[in-house]
């Protein structure tokens, strides 16, 4: 049509108008004709579509839904579940979080003596994202800090991959350097993108000169990957230390404080701009505890003396009117401030291959064969189920046989006539087996009776002290037999559970537990070993916990304690009637190896008349308790009561403040 326009540019009311309409007429005609004969020339032709098996399109329509949902799925799961990180990714750029750490409490004795305290340090903090991007850039940014920090470029990059995915996450790139190097990177800090210097502190402790101190004090350590995912919610960063083990991993949320923040606007390549907010921190609480460290120091001069530095030993000193523990030792120790800012492995190594195990807190986590100490416990139960009285008597011709088994006395001859005071006093064995176990036509306590009363003294769980690692001890019952030995109880097993053997295992803080009933007239304190938290705003006294207010009735604790006595002035601890105060306690030799010596026990109360000390001693593989223990034992009560003229008062810091609760 373009075409005839062109040929005849004709207007239609030109007079020649209908003869070009005509000849368009006889041109279309003649094309329209021409085109059916090219058609009716060609072969039968098919659309492509059909050509395509439907089995195919479908399977293509449902391969294109698929992937419109997926993608619809995950911009779903980017902008909705992820969106907040990535805004907060993206909030990061021109906006950082700075965490101001808090200082850390200060740990005192009873006397106020530090023991555990902050050093000033400083470390030089990286930040992965605000590092240069670029990979050659990069090299070129570590070769220069390498010169500045003196450090090879391997170790710089050994501790960035130290860093978890977030490249957000802060990492210490180099810590306790000196304040003059600290103060030349100060100066050229702005040249390092990514980097800061942050003054910090490094913990200390006395445990050079006491390393006993540490089994309890504990130490700080860098957040471990696994404690950042609980504690990442609390506003600790992966840098910060957190306590490990003992009262700094008790007491860590009174002792870190409330760290501060400062909320700043950023440059392009992470440098401070303005402050937008800032938050100050709030310092933690000094903790106060009932530990003498003069005397734990003693303790361990006593112990050194009389079996040697490498002895394994656990001395526990409580004050038995409310719990509170003046001494804990176990050795041998180790030194915390090995461990403050991390330990080398070979020096590690050495303390974990040492076969005298000096990481191992003997005095709570210690589960030992207990000896004789648990005769005044059975005593106390049989007194208590009315099977004895003060005057009940037994002969004790040197044991009792039971079929093919015999069952001796430790004295050869026996003990003759002998009634619960005596029993105590010379620890005679028969006496025990047959209150115990029964024997003839005399029925015994039995094994169920034993465990229950045992239970009340604290025995078979933990106490509850506050500090890490505390172990449970072991009361044997028949069921427990049966499960883990596929035998049935006998009456032998009784007898050995009655006087302290068999399977029957405590802690030396458990037995110091029990012996504190037997001192206060029948009270269960929960023991304890911080005593007071001192902030700015006063002091908060850290309450006793009464864990049973009555054990045994008062009759029945004073017999047991009538015995406790006779055994310093006629017994097994004869040695301590010399004391310049009075004294009851009771000796303890545990046998728990056919080839090794025994462990040897005392634990004994002074003054008998109004008991502010309780004292135990165990020395693992040592021999009797009455040669080995009592010795030690009587030393340090020598020494404690040279030093303290008058009843032990509670710490001196608490006397000169006043006290106000701690929010």
């Amino acid at each position: 049509m373009k075409a005839i326009n062109r040929l005849f540019p004709i207007a239609e009311e030109h007079p020649l108008g209908d003869v070009r309409k005509r000849h368009e007429t006889d041109v279309f005609d003649e094309a329209f004709a021409e085109a059916h004969r090219f058609l009716d020339d060609q072969p039968t032709r098919h659309f492509l579509g059909v050509t395509i098996n439907r089995n195919r399109l479908r399977l293509g329509a449902v391969l294109c839904l698929v992937s419109f949902l997926f993608l619809i799925g995950r911009a779903g799961h980017l902008q909705i579940l992820q969106g907040n990180d990535y805004r907060a990714l993206a909030e990061g750029n021109r906006v950082r979080i700075e965490y101001l750490p808090s200082l850390r409490g200060v740990i005192y004795d009873r006397n106020h003596r530090i023991l555990a305290q902050n050093s000033p340090t400083f470390q030089i903090i990286a930040t992965p994202a605000n590092l240069p991007a670029d990979e050659w850039e990069r090299v070129i940014y570590l070769m220069e800090l390498s010169s500045t920090l003196n450090i090879s470029i391997a170790e710089l990059l050994s501790r960035l991959s130290e860093g978890d995915a977030n490249p957000y996450d802060q990492i210490v790139l180099v810590q306790d350097i000196p304040y003059n190097e600290a103060l030349a990177f100060l100066l050229v800090e702005k040249n390092y993108q990514g980097l800061r210097v942050e003054i910090s502190t490094r913990r200390s402790y006395v445990t050079d000169a006491i390393p006993s101190l540490s089994h309890l004090l504990g130490y700080t350590g860098v957040i471990s990957k696994e404690e950042y995912k609980l504690l990442s919610q609390k506003d600790y960063r992966r840098i910060d230390h957190v306590g490990k083990l003992g009262l700094e991993s008790v007491y860590e949320s009174a002792l870190r404080g409330i760290f501060g923040r400062k909320i700043i606007e950023t440059d392009a390549y992470g440098n401070e701009v303005s402050v937008i907010i800032k938050q100050d921190p709030q310092n933690g609480a000094n903790l106060v505890l009932s530990i003498d460290a003069n005397l734990t120091a003693k303790i361990e001069q006593v112990i050194a003396d009389a079996v040697g530095t490498s002895a394994r030993t656990a001395v526990v000193v409580m004050d038995p009117r409310d719990g509170q523990i003046l001494a804990l030792v176990s050795t041998p120790a180790y030194d915390a401030n090995l461990f403050t800012n991390g330990i080398d492995q070979a020096t590690y190594q050495a303390l974990l291959d040492d076969p005298n195990r000096p990481l191992f807190a003997r005095a709570v986590s210690g589960e030992y064969p207990s000896g004789s100490t648990f005769k005044p416990i059975v005593a106390a139960a049989a007194l208590a189920e009315g099977l004895i009285d003060r005057n009940t008597s037994f002969i004790s011709s040197g044991g009792i046989s039971i079929g093919p088994w015999f069952f001796p006395d430790w004295k050869s001859g026996g003990h003759g006539a002998t009634n619960v005071t005596k029993a105590i006093a010379e620890s005679v064995n028969t006496f025990f087996y047959i209150i115990g176990g029964g024997f003839d036509t005399f029925a015994g306590l039995g094994v169920e009776k034993i465990v229950s009363s045992a239970m009340k003294f604290g025995l078979g769980a933990p106490l509850g002290i506050d500090l890490t690692g505390e172990a449970s001890g072991f009361l044997p019952t028949k069921a427990w037999k049966q499960e883990a030995k596929g035998e049935r109880w006998y009456i032998g097993d009784t007898y050995h559970v009655a006087i302290g053997q068999g399977d029957l295992l405590l802690t030396p803080l458990q037995l110091s537990a029990a012996t504190m009933v037997f001192a206060n007239g029948g009270t269960l304190y929960e023991p304890h070993v911080g005593y007071a938290l001192e902030t700015a705003d006063g002091v908060q006294r850290i309450d006793p916990v009464v864990l049973n207010e009555q054990v045994m009735e008062p009759s029945v604790i004073e017999i047991v304690r009538e015995g406790l006595r006779e055994t310093v002035l006629s017994g097994s601890a004869s040695s301590l009637q010399y004391l310049p105060v009075s004294m009851a306690g009771k000796t303890g030799t545990a046998q728990w190896s056919s080839t090794k010596l025994t462990h040897a026990w005392f634990t004994g109360f002074a003054p008998y008349e109004n008991p502010e000390l309780v004292v135990t001693v165990l020395v693992e593989e040592a021999g009797g308790g009455d040669v080995v223990a009592v010795p030690i034992a009587k030393e340090i009560v020598r020494w404690w009561y040279s030093q303290n003229d008058v009843v032990a008062s509670s710490p001196a810091t608490i006397d000169v403040l006043t006290p106000t609760p701690v929010e």
